[in-house]
């Protein structure tokens, strides 16, 4: 995959101390990785990189949402994400990523590109289980929904159940509420 220009960041020509970035993610970011589980997004990306004599320190942070269809109904909703996350750079004899934490590049290298790291920390920020909030609070109505409802079990017949059972227990279920 060949990797985009504007998130490449060259770091020899800088000066020692902290340096900001700023990066507006929208859905042409995640069509160029082909995932397809955003139907938008919209997120802003702080990055600090803090330049020392012998390693860079970056500092990722995000913020915005992303929409994406509901696990229950599939409905769109915006879902609201945040997340950082930190990463070391050091300069090694070759190229090692296998430390999530700490990238090693080789010593003649003068640019770092983050596009991957920013990927990875959008699409981990988004919940496992996408729950529309109109589902959570009562206020969504989809035909979905109706069809659940209609589907799930009913509680009238666990008390036609307990009509049903041998009369005998009844003395034995005193003894539990006894205690």
């Amino acid at each position: 995959m060949k990797p985009l220009k504007e998130f490449t960041i060259p770091f020899i020509g800088l000066k020692l101390g902290a340096h900001h970035y700023n990066y507006i993610i929208e859905k042409a970011f995640f069509e160029f990785f082909e995932y397809e589980d955003f139907n938008d997004a919209h997120v802003n990306v702080d990055v600090t990189l803090l330049k020392n004599t012998t390693l860079l320190e970056l500092n990722f942070k995000i913020s915005g949402s992303v929409n994406i269809n509901c696990d229950l109904t599939n409905e769109p909703f915006n879902q609201t994400i945040e997340n950082n996350f930190d990463l070391v750079v050091n300069f090694g004899d070759e190229y090692n990523d296998e430390n999530i934490d700490i990238l090693i590049l080789p010593h003649g290298a003068y640019e770092i590109n983050i596009q991957q790291y920013i990927y990875e920390l959008i699409v981990l920020a988004v919940p496992i289980k996408r729950v529309h909030p109109g589902v959570e609070d009562g206020s969504l109505s989809s035909e979905i929904l109706e069809k659940l409802k209609e589907l799930s079990p009913k509680l009238d017949n666990k008390i036609k159940e307990d009509k049903d059972i041998d009369p005998r227990w009844n003395t034995l279920k005193k003894l539990l509420t006894d205690k």
